[in-house]
């Protein structure tokens, strides 16, 4: 199995043990990869890379928080329920998680660059095909969920893992710069959503939205490479979960991912509720959208700061604090700008941590793997999360009645946060008491 050193100046390197090494001796046993060899560029070419990478998480990410716009539109149609609804965004978002460990070895097999074309070219025309499916939920299971949902996968498996190889000290800036691409893109889409809905109608949106995402990502995952070759022995590393960090790591992302979608799929139908117009409702989806992308470059440059996992736990508690204690009442326009602003920080710190979060705990050699096996671990919050949120809003009382009909719905969600972020702190507990450690 793998395992990480770490050279004097520069990141953790990739070691393999010798044939014939006997477990016991292991750690007198290891030989240097070719990767051992490679100059700590601390950037380079990976800003090129990381430039790219967020393009393309300016699709994989925007476009799944904005769901919530060509949601509400399509229940206004009539086309099906919240909840139902719902479950097609989530779905797309669930692949995600769902296909994380396979597409860690497509990674291998493909190279990042091609896995970057396939990836975008699934979202594109999973985009395109959506617009002829408007009028049939099957179909837009099919398309936008399954179609969009593969090459979205593919696209955010990607993103983790590449830019990180070419950065020791800016990791997590670099990292957060490629995530704040996905919340900036949440942003702009928002908006170019709403507008496109109102004089075009919900076909059109779909299919140019597709066409750019074509004529942009396609471009960006030609910049696409590796520094060095991700190495993966399996599907799945079963001897991580002897290190209780890895399992308290999957478990609280798990729970943690349950609330992250409940906020930009439901602002436009809770503005609604609160008399306000469906452009008021995508204006906050956008501020959402644009507070994650600061979350995520602001928690990037704190995780370089003072580690990664208390940026982490601080992401999940403040999460937490904003469902709880603001949104319940946030029954007014200025109240609910402040909970789009804090909560959107905390969800963006959550999916920009997490890779830097791994790649501390674990090392480069075995990122891929590790990553792709806690994401795994997200299927259940990503496909569950909304649509258990909309099966409680219609419990009491559906979106078209009184606000307090949403607190279920959002107690649940800050639940679900509160209990991830009691997790990573025993993470770092178990790495270090000390308060004051870079952990």
């Amino acid at each position: 199995m793998p395992q990480v050193s770490t050279t004097p100046s520069g990141p953790p390197i990739e070691l393999e043990r010798r044939p014939g090494a006997s477990n016991s001796h292991f750690e007198s046993e290891l030989t240097p990869t070719p990767e051992a060899q490679v100059p700590d560029l601390d950037g380079g070419y990976g800003w090129v890379v990381v430039s790219a990478c967020a393009v393309l998480a300016w699709w994989c990410i925007g476009t799944t928080y904005s769901w919530g716009i060509i949601q509400a539109a399509l229940v206004k149609q009539g086309l099906s329920s919240t909840s139902t609804l719902s479950f097609v965004g989530s779905s797309t978002t669930a692949c995600v998680a769902g296909l994380a460990v396979i597409n860690a070895r497509v990674i291998r097999f493909l190279g990042a660059r091609r896995t970057a074309l396939l990836g975008v070219s699934l979202m594109g025309l999973g985009q395109i095909l959506s617009g002829f499916a408007t009028l049939n939920i099957a179909a837009l299971f099919v398309t936008a969920g399954a179609i969009t949902g593969i090459g979205t996968s593919l696209c955010f498996m990607v993103v983790s893992v590449i830019p990180a190889q070419y950065f020791s000290k800016r990791r997590g800036l670099a990292t957060g710069i490629v995530y704040a691409g996905g919340g900036l893109g949440g942003a702009v889409t928002s908006f170019a959503m709403d507008g496109l809905i109102r004089a075009l109608g919900p076909p059109w949106t779909f299919r140019i939205i597709g066409i750019i995402t074509l004529a942009t990502g396609l471009p960006a995952a030609c910049l696409v490479k590796e520094r060095s070759k991700i190495r993966t022995t399996g599907f799945i590393e079963w001897s991580l979960f002897r290190d209780l960090r890895f399992g308290v790591l999957f478990v609280a992302g798990a729970l943690g991912i349950f609330p992250l979608l409940v906020p930009p799929f439901f602002l436009p139908l809770y503005s609604a509720s609160l008399g306000l117009t469906p452009s008021a409702g995508a204006g906050l989806v956008a501020g959402f959208s644009f507070a994650s992308a600061l979350g995520r470059v602001g928690c990037g440059f704190a995780s370089d700061l003072i580690g990664p996992v208390t940026v982490l736990f601080f992401a999940l508690l403040l999460n937490a604090i904003s469902m709880l204690a603001i949104w319940p009442v946030s029954n007014s326009l200025a109240p609910l700008i402040l909970f789009v602003i804090v909560n959107g920080v905390a969800n963006g710190g959550f999916f920009s941590t997490m890779p830097t979060v791994v790649l501390a705990v674990f090392g480069s050699a075995r990122v891929s793997i590790a990553m792709g096996m806690i994401v795994t671990g997200w299927v259940g919050g990503y496909l569950m999360g909304a649509p258990i949120a909309a099966y409680l809003l219609n419990a009491y009382g559906g979106a078209e009645s009184t606000l307090s009909a949403y607190h279920p719905a959002m107690f649940y969600a800050g639940s679900m946060a509160s209990g991830a972020a009691g997790l990573v702190s025993l993470v770092r507990l178990k790495m270090s008491t000390n308060v004051f450690a870079k952990i």
